[in-house]
């Protein structure tokens, strides 16, 4: 059963490492390999896995990144989305509609424009005083997000403490504690 467990996990890893980039029709797909748009070319949809997305070029559509990160130096025509990654804008830069960031920051430069909302969720968000955001901006820090679940690892890491305690203290009461060891005599004084 483990051997062939283990050979069908060795399996898909091999197919995974030697999986080919998608492409359809001027999308680019991509699987922990990065995505360059030159200056002067553009693409529809920019979709990356354990990769960024470096974009001098122009995206007509949307950018979607999963761990990585995503940099506009000139436009992406609709949404840019990122989960656990790094957004960023630079000046004179235009998003067209929303930009979604989970776990991870965005960085808009001087001038930059987002067409639509602005959501940022346990990350931080760093906005020039001059950036247009035409529609909502929702940022929540990481703390919110942090914070209560390091309280509930404490709590769980002290619940489980106390258990093992109680049962220590159990085992001891009904069996007694160890012997204890004789200690060694002390050599003579001269």
């Amino acid at each position: 059963m483990t051997r062939r467990l283990f050979s069908a996990l060795l399996l898909s890893f091999a197919l995974l490492l030697a999986a080919t980039p998608a492409r359809a029709d001027k999308d680019a797909v991509q699987f922990a390999s990065n995505i360059v748009i030159p200056e002067g070319q553009s693409v529809h949809d920019a979709v990356c896995f354990f990769c960024s997305v470096n974009a001098k070029g122009n995206i007509d559509h949307d950018v979607v990144v999963f761990f990585g990160n995503v940099h506009i130096a000139h436009e992406s025509r609709h949404d840019v989305v990122v989960f656990f990654g790094t957004v960023r804008a630079e000046d004179d830069s235009a998003i067209g509609h929303d930009v979604v960031n989970f776990f991870g920051s965005v960085h808009l430069g001087e001038n930059v424009t987002v067409g639509n909302d602005l959501v940022v969720m346990f990350g931080g968000l760093h906005a020039a005083d001059t950036a247009n955001i035409q529609g909502s901006r929702v940022a929540q820090p990481p703390w919110i997000f942090w914070t209560p679940l390091l309280i509930l690892c404490l709590i769980i890491v002290v619940v489980v403490r106390e258990v093992r305690a109680a049962q220590r203290r159990r085992y001891l009461a009904a069996y007694g504690y160890p012997p204890v060891p004789p200690q060694p005599p002390t050599p003579p004084a001269q």
